[in-house]
């Protein structure tokens, strides 16, 4: 069945029948995400960090009815150049946009849908969505917390994006019974900066570790995902008074511009970005970079372990 949907690049496949070590890179960071044409230098400069740390990179997109697992260069500046249309693509998009066509980027939700029907086990993004604030009465809760519930991927990411109620989406983690890792650190990163208020289930030092739990987790028969929050690097960290001023501004815009649904997340980070005078693109992209390095190397841990 996933045949019928599915295209990898011939290196993903040869790399994935080999037991070898793959990582899935979304594509709404290069479609919603950030501008041209940095956003394709975003994109390759991603894939090029999982080869570094040992890994093959797999971004993947919805393109004329087939969701491709590893794009070429030419596919990714389709998606970038703005020319054409790109749908935001969760769970619920999936079935819409391989029927009727046209070109769709994954959120953090459907590159996990993705890449379990692929057979990849690693996935970096920059940060979850999760519940925003004013979710306990609004029920504006991504869907990416519920994908994170019930498909078998490692996500490693910068914590939840900070426009977001952290605390409430640590609740529901816990709920669907999702493993939060904390790499390096235990408190949980808010994304723009390297800590919260919050702690994390587990504090871990080492891609082996990482591995370690998530193979764990699959043996026995638990499916769903494992959140590997790995902190900015503390260069690229914002100020949070900072931050948080930028973030209050950019809920009020939203609020006044009555911004709801799957516009609220691209609307908040470009205010944001607005806001800081471009610093917070800076950090996102350096947080992303981050993720994508240690994702290679959890990927060739758990490739050592299939392997072995």
């Amino acid at each position: 069945m996933n045949e019928r949907f599915l295209t990898l690049s011939p290196e993903v496949e040869q790399t994935l029948r080999a037991g070898g070590p793959v990582v899935a890179l979304e594509s709404t960071v290069i479609s919603h995400g950030m501008p041209y044409p940095g956003n394709v230098e975003t994109a390759l400069e991603l894939e090029a960090l999982v080869r570094e740390a040992g890994a093959v990179p797999a971004t993947i997109a919805i393109l004329d009815h087939r969701i491709c697992v590893g794009l070429t260069r030419a596919e990714i500046e389709r998606l970038a150049n703005g020319q054409t249309p790109v749908t935001k693509l969760s769970r619920r998009d999936l079935p819409i946009v391989l029927a009727q066509g046209g070109l769709g980027a994954t959120t953090v939700a459907a590159t996990m849908i993705a890449a379990r029907m692929a057979g990849i086990q690693v996935f970096a993004t920059g940060g979850i969505g999760g519940v925003h604030r004013g979710g306990a009465t609004s029920f504006d809760i991504s869907a990416d917390l519920q994908e994170l519930g019930r498909t078998s991927v490692a996500v490693v990411c910068a914590g939840a994006k900070s426009i977001l109620d952290i605390g409430l989406t640590l609740e529901v983690l816990e709920t669907l019974g999702v493993p939060v890792l904390g790499y390096g650190t235990s408190a949980f990163p808010a994304f723009y900066t390297p800590g919260s208020e919050f702690g994390v289930d587990a504090r871990v030092d080492t891609a082996a570790e990482v591995a370690a739990i998530c193979r764990t987790k699959w043996s026995l028969g638990l499916e769903g995902g494992v959140l590997v929050a790995n902190p900015v690097p503390a260069e690229f960290a914002m100020d949070p008074a900072v931050i948080d001023a930028a973030i209050a501004r950019a809920l009020e815009a939203a609020r006044a511009g009555a911004v709801t649904g799957k516009r609220v997340t691209p609307f908040l980070l470009a205010k944001v970005k607005e806001l800081t005078g471009g610093d917070s693109l800076e950090t996102n992209v350096a947080l992303i970079r981050n993720n994508a390095l240690l994702a290679g190397r959890i990927a060739v841990e758990l490739a050592k372990g299939s392997a072995g």
